[in-house]
Order: C-alpha cells, then sequence, then structure tokens
C-alpha cells in the first residue's frame, strides 16, 4: 500500500493535538481528523502535573503556557463539617525543583489554544475539521479511512483513536464498550477573579482547594492567568437526562450543599450559570490496540478527575506513543507494547481516583480516621505519596535523570 501520511490521528483533543505534535517533531506526516467544524473547550479548568508538564515543555510550549496558566503554591485540604485546614501540600517552585517541571492549572480553551497554534505552525500536519471518521479499512500494511465527504481514502500505516469518551474507533474499529456512567454528576464553572470576597482574593487565586464532605466534595483553583476560579462540585446522584451535559443554575449546586460553610456555598453563588456533567468512565483493560489501530487518553481509559490525572495520562500517552511507533519495526507489536507500558500505571491512577472519590465523601468515624491519617503523613508524606504520579518523565528523559529521595 502507498501511504498519503505517517499516521492518522482521530480526534483533536488535548491527546490528538500533543500526539500529532510529538510525530511531526519526529520529522513523521501526520493526518489529524475531527468531527466537529470548529474547536470549542469541553468542561473548564484542567490540572497539568510536572508529569505532564514535562512532555509539553520538551515540544516548546513551556512560553506560551507559562503565560496562560496559573503555576500555584500549594494544594490545601479542607473537612466541610470542621471547617478548617487539614493538610497542605506545596507546590509550586517546590514541585519544579523537585521533579523538574512545573504544575500548572488552564483553562481547557487556554491549553489546547497552545496546542492548537503550534499544530497550525507545523508543516507536517495536516489538521481537518468537519471530517468525521468514516469507513475504515485494515489491511496486513496499512488503514484505508474515510473522512468526512472526501473523495478518496486516507492510507496510512497506523490509526490512533484519540476521539474522546465516547469513541467510535473504540465501539466501531476495536469492538470495545460503550463507555459507562460512573454514578456520580459534575456540576462546573468558572467567576472571575474581581467577583471573589476581597480578604479571600489573594489566596484563593494563589492555591488549589480540596473541601470534602459527606457524599460530595469540592474543588477550586485559579484558571486564565489567575483571572478566573473555575470550581468543580462532585456528588453522587442518578442521571436521567438526554445527553451527558446540560446547564444548571447556581440554585441547583447549592440545593447540594446546604449545610456547608457559609464561604464556601458564597463561592458557590458567584457563578451566574453551571454545567452540569455525567461523570463517564471506559474500562481500561480494553483492548487498547489491534492490528494498526490503537487508542489513547479517555478513548481507552477516560476516568474520574479525582487524581486530577486524566489529562495527564493523556499527554504521557502521546510521549510513550511517540517514542514507540516508529523506527523500531513492526508497527502491530510497537502498539502492543505501548499498551503493556502504559496499561499498569493507568489502572494505578484510575484506582487512585476511584479510592479519592470515596475518601473524600467520607462522614462520621471515618472521615475522623481519614483526618486524622492524613495528618500523621503531614507535608513529606503527603509529597511522598504523589512521587509515582508526579515523578514520571517521558521515556527521553526517564533514563537520564531520577527523582530526589524524600526529605
Amino acid at each position: 500500500m502507498s501511504f498519503d501520511a505517517d499516521a492518522l490521528i482521530v480526534g483533536a483533543g488535548v491527546a490528538g493535538l500533543t500526539l500529532a505534535l510529538v510525530l511531526a517533531r519526529q520529522g513523521r506526516q501526520v493526518v489529524l481528523a475531527e468531527r466537529a467544524s470548529a474547536l470549542s473547550e469541553v468542561g473548564a479548568g484542567i490540572q497539568i502535573s510536572p508529569n505532564a508538564a514535562h512532555v509539553l515543555l520538551a515540544l516548546g510550549l513551556g512560553p506560551e503556557l507559562a503565560r496562560k496558566g496559573v503555576a500555584i503554591e500549594a494544594l490545601r485540604v479542607f473537612d466541610a463539617r470542621l471547617n478548617q485546614p487539614i493538610a497542605t501540600l506545596p507546590l509550586g517552585a517546590s514541585a519544579a525543583s523537585r521533579y523538574g517541571a512545573p504544575y500548572w492549572n488552564f483553562h481547557r480553551a487556554d491549553l489546547q489554544s497552545v496546542l492548537l497554534d503550534a499544530v497550525r505552525a507545523e508543516p507536517n500536519i495536516a489538521l481537518k475539521l468537519d471530517c468525521p471518521l468514516g469507513e475504515a479499512q485494515e489491511t496486513e500494511d496499512g488503514v484505508a479511512a474515510r473522512l468526512g465527504m472526501e473523495d478518496k481514502p486516507v492510507r496510512v500505516p497506523v490509526l490512533i483513536g484519540a476521539d474522546g469518551v465516547r469513541s467510535e474507533v473504540r465501539t466501531r474499529l476495536l469492538g470495545g464498550a460503550p463507555a459507562r456512567y460512573s454514578g456520580k454528576i459534575a456540576f462546573r464553572a468558572t467567576t472571575p477573579a474581581e467577583s471573589l470576597p476581597d480578604g479571600q482574593r489573594d489566596q484563593l487565586l494563589g492555591e488549589t482547594n480540596l473541601w470534602m464532605g459527606a457524599g460530595r466534595h469540592l474543588v477550586h483553583y485559579p484558571v486564565r492567568s489567575a483571572r478566573e476560579l473555575n470550581l468543580v462540585a462532585i456528588l453522587a446522584a442518578d442521571w436521567r437526562e438526554e445527553g451527558w451535559d446540560h446547564p444548571a443554575s447556581p440554585v441547583d449546586v447549592l440545593s447540594c450543599y446546604q449545610d456547608w460553610p457559609r464561604q464556601v456555598r458564597h463561592l458557590l453563588g458567584l457563578p451566574k450559570t453551571w454545567r452540569k456533567w455525567a461523570l463517564c468512565a471506559v474500562d481500561p483493560s480494553g483492548p487498547w490496540a489491534r492490528g494498526r489501530i490503537a487508542l489513547m487518553g479517555d478513548a481507552a481509559h477516560a476516568m474520574l478527575p479525582t487524581a486530577a490525572q486524566g489529562g495527564a495520562m493523556a499527554i504521557e500517552d502521546a510521549a510513550v506513543l511517540g517514542s514507540l511507533l516508529f523506527g523500531h519495526g513492526d508497527i502491530p507489536q510497537a502498539l502492543k507494547r505501548y499498551e503493556a507500558m502504559r496499561g499498569a500505571r493507568v489502572r494505578r491512577v484510575i484506582d487512585t481516583a476511584n479510592r479519592n472519590v470515596e475518601v473524600y465523601g467520607f462522614s462520621g468515624l471515618k472521615a475522623f480516621a481519614r483526618n486524622a491519617a492524613i495528618g500523621l503523613f503531614g507535608e513529606v508524606g503527603l509529597r511522598s505519596r504523589m512521587d509515582w504520579i508526579y515523578g514520571w518523565k517521558p521515556p527521553e528523559l526517564a533514563a537520564e535523570t531520577s527523582l530526589p529521595r524524600s526529605a
């Protein structure tokens, strides 16, 4: 088969954009196909921890990311019933020094715009909008896929599905299961910095806060160069609506947090509009790859946001795929190796996210024991418990550097 490009990536979200850049910087020709006619952000905030920041820095995106993101100083954890902090995990310069890369918060639209600008400036990438994936046929040496209304199929040696939680590549081409509702919903919103209380503004715009309460929790952190505060309120609920994303009002959110501290309820009342999301997950046991077709990011392993690692895992996937796809012989074997290399780590992150949402929602004696355990960990213990996540490095860096021992 003669090829039109070295790879076809389906889906131009964070995962697809990052992989396209990784491959293009190797001199590979990439077709990046997106069903939407224009790229727009989904959700609001996204946290990019050092493990993912390493990949983006290696792509030369550091200056623009630093300009649009927020390098927060700390994560502060609160018990909502007690209305008091129980732990602080320093980030900022501490994280950058320990892991060799910053911990950034972004509005998703800002992160996507940095990636998209880099893709559009890259001559090795052909970005095709309004091009849903049509029929795709795999042969022994390649894949032929129709895109949108184009007359001829695109012929490539490999097709990567980066098309998100409701991936057609997963369900239609690989026969995988559809995403399942997790039983949790997320209310998401942002509010301008100037709307925040004067006495709390600097603190709110300098750190991530996690509030834990019975059956629910709240996370808020600054985005857009600290011009906005992103809020995410997560709780268990049935989902009976059509679709997976609907508008919500402050009244809808406040009704779920009636017994929470006054200052938290004040924050929840600031946004004029909210979005209500059904949180869905994808079984990471796969298959992620078959022949010359593979999945990455949410298409392979969508997870709860309670480890703040969904975007980071997609970016890590891009780095590993980019290191394996070409120059190592057989592509189907490379894709199987990718799945084997990523599977255990992603599963551990998913298990962590699932455990976190349970622990955050403890009440009574369980909440007391949780708080006591977190207090016993202390700053050093909390930091060490994150090393296995934040200390990951892309393949080209992993052999050159090692994580400092816990102090």
